[in-house]
C-alpha cells in the first residue's frame, strides 16, 4: 500500500493539547503537512497553534470532546473543509482512572470507555468516509501495551484499550475484503512519560506512575509518522512491551505472580494527591500542555523501535538466526 510523504498530507491529530498528540502535531507541521490538531480546550489548543504558527507550519485547530460523535465527525469536516481531503487521521485521546476495580464508580468506568474507545471508534467512523474518497489513507490508533496484557488498578483503562486492539481487528479486515487501501495501525506504547499520570483521578491516595522503565514521548511521535508512511499493522514502542507480550503468550499465569509483586506498588508514588485534586476525567486540566511528565530520571532508550523501522535488517537479522540455528543442528546431526 503507498502512502503519501509526509509534507504532501493533511493529517488530523485528535487528542493535540498535550504529551504524545501535541509533539505529534508538532513533527508533522515541521515536516511540511497541513495539520488539523483537536482537543476539549481552546486555550491549550491556541498554545500548540502558536507554537506551529512560529515555524510557519500550517494549522487548523477544532474543539471536540471525542465522547461526542458529532463533534469528532466535525473535527474531519474541517480538514476537508481547509484543505479539500483527509490522508491520514491520528487518535491519542484517553483517560484513566487509578483504583481497585470495586473502588471505581459506574459513571467514571463509563467515562473512561466513552473516551478511551468509543472516541477511537467515532474517530474511525468519521475518518473513513474521506479516506474512501481520497483512495487511500492511514488511521493511525494509539493503543497500549495494556490492550494486550491488563494491569491492576487501571481496569476501566485496560477494558478500553482491549477494546481498541479487537475494534482495530474487525475494522482492518473489513477493509481489506472491499479492497480499500486504507492502512490501519495500532500503535502500542509501553509506559511513557507524559502528563498522563500527572492528570490521571486516582483513589490510591498518592499520584499514579507507570511501571518503569519509561520511555520518550518522542519514540511513539516517531512511530506514528513511521506508519503514516509505511503501511503498519502494529507497532510497540519500548522494549519492554515487547517483553511483556512475549511473557504473555508464554504464559499468563507468570504476568499474573510478576503483577502480584510489582504492580501494585511501582504504580504508587510517595506523592499525596486526593481523588479532587485537578483530573482530566470530564474536563482538561487547563494549565498542563507539556509533552513531557515527571519521570525523566527514570526514562531509558529502546533499541528494537529503530530495527521494526527497518525491516529489511529485522528479517534479515532473523533469517541469519534462523540459519545458523539449522547450520548447527545439522553440525550435530552428522556427528551422531
Amino acid at each position: 500500500m503507498q502512502l503519501k510523504s509526509i509534507q504532501d498530507q493533511v493529517v488530523v491529530v485528535v487528542g493535540a493539547s498535550s504529551g504524545i498528540g501535541r509533539e505529534t502535531a508538532l513533527q508533522f507541521a515541521k515536516q511540511g503537512a497541513k495539520v488539523v490538531v483537536s482537543g476539549r480546550s481552546e486555550e491549550k489548543l491556541a498554545s500548540l497553534v502558536d507554537e506551529i504558527l512560529s515555524f510557519q507550519g500550517e494549522v487548523t485547530p477544532v474543539i471536540a470532546d471525542v465522547a461526542e460523535f458529532d463533534q469528532v465527525k466535525a473535527i474531519a469536516d474541517k480538514a476537508v473543509e481547509m484543505y479539500g481531503r483527509l490522508d491520514t487521521w491520528v487518535h491519542a485521546p484517553a483517560t484513566v482512572v487509578f483504583a481497585l476495580f470495586e473502588e471505581t464508580k459506574p459513571e467514571e468506568f463509563k467515562r473512561v470507555i466513552e473516551v478511551s474507545l468509543l472516541g477511537q471508534v467515532y474517530g474511525a467512523m468519521a475518518a473513513i468516509p474521506h479516506l474512501k474518497r481520497e483512495g487511500r489513507g492511514a488511521l493511525i490508533h494509539l493503543s497500549s501495551i495494556a490492550g494486550l496484557r491488563s494491569l491492576p488498578l487501571q481496569s476501566s483503562y485496560c477494558s478500553a484499550k482491549h477494546g481498541v486492539e479487537g475494534f482495530l481487528e474487525s475494522l482492518r479486515v473489513e477493509l481489506q475484503h472491499e479492497g480499500i487501501p486504507i492502512s490501519v495501525t495500532s500503535i502500542r506504547p509501553s509506559v511513557i512519560n507524559t502528563p498522563f499520570w500527572d492528570n490521571a483521578l486516582t483513589r490510591l491516595g498518592v499520584q499514579p506512575a507507570g511501571i518503569p522503565p519509561y520511555y520518550d514521548p518522542r519514540l511513539v511521535t516517531d512511530a506514528i509518522l513511521y506508519t503514516a508512511t509505511h503501511s503498519t499493522r502494529d507497532f510497540f514502542v519500548g522494549d519492554s512491551a515487547r517483553v511483556l507480550d512475549f511473557l504473555q503468550k508464554l504464559s499468563p499465569s507468570l504476568v499474573d505472580a510478576l503483577l502480584l509483586q510489582i504492580g501494585f506498588p511501582l504504580q504508587q508514588t510517595k506523592e499525596p494527591k486526593s481523588e479532587d485534586d485537578p483530573n482530566n476525567l470530564y474536563e482538561p486540566v487547563l494549565s498542563d500542555t507539556r509533552v513531557d511528565g515527571d519521570f525523566n530520571n527514570m526514562v531509558i532508550p529502546s533499541v528494537l523501535d529503530w530495527v521494526d523501522k527497518n525491516p529489511v535488517l529485522k528479517w534479515g537479522a532473523i533469517a541469519t538466526v534462523a540459519a545458523a540455528f539449522a547450520v548447527t543442528q545439522g553440525m550435530r546431526d552428522s556427528s551422531k
